[in-house]
């Protein structure tokens, strides 16, 4: 039988990628490497973008906000994992685990809602040259973002809750360097079938019809040209 913590749990073991020590500060400068890259890429991205008048148009907008949300996301996972290999420590407090699968969500799923924003963007641009600017302006392009900030945020919120009810056992180990939610529903000792059940659901959802959005502009964009082809020849 195994033994439960229902409210004092004390902490997750993330268990990283590798238990050799040798290993470890290889991992640490090679994942300190490509966060600082990513970090100062995307932020190189931005000033870019917000210092020069010309690209302060809705295409650009969208791709600094795209920028920002990749630093945010990595922000949310590897920082915590590069102190754990220089501490030589694997823990994670349960507070800091539904935190950090919370950020994790929220900026997961607003990513999926800003390629989404790009896609019409282009679809706008391409197909309705002449109504561009007056389409795309800027409430507008914000109401392309809010809703998917939101649907993000009551998503995390709503997944770190359902966490808050189960109860979990005595062995917390992670195979992984964050807290990801499927692992971390793998080590409750009570039924997880609603949790389960939500997250297939949400994210079939959401997912789905973002992708589904993107395929669905792009499939006009081929109509678009296909015409303007067939046009041209006659």
């Amino acid at each position: 039988m195994k033994l439960e913590n229902k409210t004092d749990i004390a902490e997750f073991l993330l268990l990283g990628l590798s238990e050799n020590p040798e290993l470890q500060p290889l991992l640490f400068g090679l994942f300190l490497t490509v966060y600082l890259a990513t970090v100062l890429g995307n932020l190189f991205i931005i000033l870019a973008i917000s210092s020069d008048s010309h690209l302060h148009t809705p295409m650009y907008f969208f791709l600094s906000n795209l920028p920002f949300n990749d630093i945010c996301f990595s922000t949310a996972t590897v920082p915590k994992m590069l102190v754990n290999i220089q501490t030589q420590s694997k823990s994670s407090s349960y507070t800091g685990c539904l935190t950090q699968i919370c950020f994790g969500l929220v900026f997961a799923g607003l990513e999926n809602g800003l390629l989404a924003a790009m896609t019409y963007d282009r679809y706008v641009a391409i197909c309705q040259p002449l109504r561009y600017t007056v389409i795309m302006n800027p409430c507008f392009r914000g109401l392309l973002i809010l809703p998917s900030l939101f649907i993000s945020i009551m998503n995390a919120l709503l997944h770190s809750l359902m966490v808050l009810y189960l109860s979990f056992c005595i062995d917390l180990e992670i195979p992984h360097f964050f807290c990801e939610p499927g692992q971390v529903l793998k080590l409750a000792c009570s039924d997880t079938l609603i949790n389960n059940i939500l997250e297939f659901f949400v994210t079939s959802v959401w997912g789905g019809v973002t992708l589904l959005g993107i395929i669905f502009l792009h499939s006009n964009f081929l109509l678009h040209f296909e015409n303007r082809i067939s046009w041209r020849k006659v």
